[in-house]
């Protein structure tokens, strides 16, 4: 299993600036090569607090490039639905150049309704839009001198520069929140898979859609999975708790507000249900995650049997990406976890899957 570390802004100026929240992360992605995380990752949104301090996932990975040498630069993700194909294309060939060719790009259908609303598009077009800019994306990336006649975007004769370092295109990533149509297109697709854990042990249905599918178009191996886990790690529990317990119950209410509009009479066929799963993620606090196992909030030992055994729940994946400073951590707190966590869980982790 790899480890990596991922960055969600959830915080506005009444808790931290932006420029104080950027710092304290390149601090942290400049520990990746000692401590042996794999990646670094980030998100596009806009306008909130949840995510709104990262609207360009390539700018941070820019900056992140040159402070590790040996990480994966991971967006996670952009979203082609605000995005013209012409201009992320170019992009993300400019990153992979001034990265050495580390990128690896995750898309995402976006999902909070103010977004939509901001940007002047109609949340009945996510799906659509999505399918079409990924495709349009791929095809400026791997090819030359190409054409496309899209409902959304048009373009002819175009070769999109700087060509990308790795060819055809750097490793292209899907997110998916709850849709089973979301995760069985990645497997179909032959796209590695991104997700949030929300619901714990529901997780190893969607995964089997995921690998069935992968398996069903013909595809070798059985994909890659990458889940996203809050992680805080302590000399003791006592401690781990008294740092993450309101930073986790903070961002579980961000997201929450960020996406009320589902809950508030808002509908969707391309987000079926959602209003029952916002609903849901309203319940859930620093306990429930906890006793789901998707929180990694503990002692090494701790959070090693959790890891393990969540492992094991959903049939195994291959990718945590964790966020570390979540919230109103400090970078002080998260690097003193990130430092144990890579000295004591990592190595036993590794050794009880191999063994296994």
């Amino acid at each position: 299993m790899e480890f990596g570390i991922q960055f969600f802004p959830d915080v506005g100026p009444a808790e931290k600036s932006a420029q104080a929240y950027w710092a304290d992360a390149l601090a942290l992605v400049g520990e990746c090569d000692d401590l042996g995380y794999t990646h670094v990752r980030t998100v596009e949104h806009y306008f909130n607090a949840y995510g709104g301090y990262s609207p360009s996932p390539i700018v941070f990975l820019a900056a992140a490039a040159m402070r590790t040498a040996n990480a994966r630069l991971i967006t996670g993700a952009v979203l082609p639905v605000f995005n013209n194909p012409l201009k992320l294309a170019g992009e993300i060939g400019m990153l992979d150049a001034i990265s050495g060719g580390r990128l690896e790009v995750g898309f995402a259908r976006a999902f909070l309704p103010h977004e939509f609303a901001r940007f002047g598009v109609s949340v009945n077009e996510s799906r659509a839009r999505f399918d079409e800019g990924m495709a349009q994306v791929r095809l400026l990336l791997a090819e030359e001198n190409v054409s496309a006649d899209g409902r959304f975007h048009s373009f002819k004769n175009v070769t999109s520069l700087p060509r990308p370092t790795q060819r055809p295109h750097p490793p292209f990533w899907v997110a998916a929140l709850a849709s089973p149509e979301s995760f069985a297109g990645a497997g179909t697709a032959g796209h590695f898979l991104m997700a949030i854990p929300f619901g714990g042990a529901k997780m190893r249905e969607l995964l089997g859609l995921y690998r069935d599918a992968w398996r069903a178009a013909g595809h070798p191996g059985r994909g890659r999975v990458m889940l996203a886990f809050h992680m805080f790690c302590a000399e003791t529990m006592d401690e781990a708790v008294r740092v993450a317990r309101e930073p986790l119950n903070g961002y579980l209410k961000s997201v929450v507000a960020a996406a009320s509009a589902w809950t508030e009479g808002l509908n969707s066929n391309d987000y079926p249900n959602y209003d029952k799963i916002i609903a849901a993620l309203a319940k859930e606090t620093f306990d429930t995650q906890m006793a789901k196992g998707v929180a990694w909030i503990g002692t090494p030992r701790e959070i090693a049997q959790r890891i393990l055994a969540f492992n094991d729940e959903v049939g195994g994946f291959e990718i945590a990406s964790l966020q570390v400073n979540f919230h109103t951590i400090s970078r002080e707190d998260a690097l003193r976890s990130m430092r144990l966590f890579a000295r004591d869980v990592m190595p036993a982790v590794r050794r009880r899957l191999q063994a296994a």
